[in-house]
């Protein structure tokens, strides 16, 4: 362990070079976070993450890069290691990698294949790195008195079904579940778990079938606009931060009113 502590809290983002994870990492560092960011090194080019870890040190923190593929549990204690023996501690981790379907179609022909893949990316990687963080959280809960949190970024599809891609409701849906109960393990620790629940927001998931969730906004989003990973960092940011500390394991739906249920 280092022999001094940062006066800043420190935050893990993984899946943190594009989209929502990319927001995510730039608002928590404008909140005085110094950012680890975790991301497949093959996924992304080295200057997409030099840029990202430049507009980090900008806000006036650091940023560091650890490379590796969540999915791997055994690559955990080296991911949290490479946070605390920078800055000290881990003081909010938000599990923001995930993958979709191999292929959108009929339920009835989802291939094991793709149904594993997202249980071993959205649910056994986010209930397995949240339980090695929490560890190390109360390890250290002594230490600094920074609020501490673990965010999960599902999907508004937690609960709204989408039968072309059955596999990935049902990872998500699991992935709710575990924020549950490990806030319910973790509140009277002081650390808090929460759900970040997004609807139709524009990454490079879902342009691809752009023109599909452009009628289904027009239709059936209150808002009528396609939400941004800025409008999600918001609200991690506002976890982070401490700011909703009586929410115990609540899931915060970000979705512009998509699953506000009508008739």
């Amino acid at each position: 362990m280092p022999d001094s502590f940062s006066a800043n809290p420190t935050a893990l983002v993984t899946g943190a070079i594009r989209g929502i994870g990319r927001a995510c990492a730039i608002a928590l560092a404008k909140s005085g976070f110094h950012i680890l960011l975790n991301d497949l090194p093959e996924g992304h080019s080295a200057s997409a993450r030099d840029e990202l870890i430049s507009e980090i040190t900008a806000c006036g923190v650091e940023g560091s890069f650890h490379g590796g593929d969540i999915a791997d549990i055994d690559q955990h204690a080296r991911l949290i290691d490479a946070a605390c023996s920078r800055w000290g501690s881990i003081d909010c981790l938000v599990n923001n990698a995930g993958v979709g379907v191999l292929q959108r179609g009929d339920l009835l022909d989802v291939a094991p294949e793709s149904f594993d893949r997202c249980i071993r990316v959205n649910t056994r990687a986010v209930f397995f790195l949240s339980q090695a963080v929490a560890r190390r959280m109360l390890q250290q809960s002594a230490i600094r008195g920074h609020h501490r949190s673990i965010i999960n970024i599902t999907s508004s599809n937690a609960v709204a079904v989408s039968v072309s891609r059955g596999e990935y409701c049902v990872s998500k849906c699991a992935s709710s579940m575990t924020t549950r109960l490990f806030a319910v393990r973790l509140a009277a620790e002081g650390i808090g778990v929460y759900e970040v629940r997004p609807g139709i927001i524009d990454t490079e998931m879902t342009r691809p079938v752009k023109e599909k969730y452009d009628a289904l906004i027009a239709e059936s989003v209150p808002s009528r606009r396609w939400g941004s990973p800025a409008d999600v960092a918001a609200t991690v940011c506002a976890i982070a931060e401490g700011r909703l500390p009586y929410s115990v394991g609540q899931a915060v739906t970000v979705d512009g009113g998509l699953t506000i249920p009508r008739f």
